[in-house]
């Protein structure tokens, strides 16, 4: 006798967690970008502001393109854009005369601040209704399946450079 086993939640879901995960990611990265459009900020450039802000000032365009998971080239149009808008500034590295660090503008700081405010509006309002242990365990599963998809790849990796 078979006895019936009650599928997980998790995968009972019409898509795959991996891809609902993936959905509510452009959701809320979408909520984010309407929030922030009166600062004349698009997507790209809102999450250029913001991953300067954590690699900190001074980051090479290369270090950027790498924390965004873009090319050089979509990068390059993007900071052109900031720079246009007075945002943040170029400067040729003192060390390698190859490579440019970014840096903000007084008006960079200012809209930063801004942005920062409105992104907290937004996580509040996304946030609503969780508990703050129900979103302790989520960031906790995130930073593990983060974890664990990047030694996947480091595996793939290592076993093509094996053959």
């Amino acid at each position: 006798m078979v006895i019936p086993t009650q599928v997980p939640y998790h995968e009972s879901l019409d898509l795959t967690l991996c891809g609902d995960m993936g959905r509510v990611h452009r959701l809320c990265r979408d909520v984010v970008t309407i929030a922030v459009e009166p600062l004349g900020l698009t997507q790209s450039r809102w999450t250029a502001l913001i991953h300067i802000n954590m690699l900190n000032e001074g980051v090479t365009q290369q270090q950027l393109a790498h924390s965004l998971g873009i090319e050089m080239p979509s990068l390059t149009r993007t900071i052109k854009q900031l720079e246009t808008q007075l945002l943040i500034t170029r400067c040729v590295d003192e060390h390698d005369k190859r490579s440019k660090n970014i840096y903000f503008t007084e008006q960079g700081h200012k809209t930063l601040h801004t942005l920062k405010e409105k992104i907290a509006e937004v996580k509040k309002q996304l946030y609503h209704g969780f508990t703050i242990d129900q979103l302790d365990l989520m960031a906790q599963g995130l930073i593990k399946m983060e974890t664990n998809a990047q030694n996947c790849i480091e595996n793939h990796l290592k076993n093509k450079a094996n053959k």
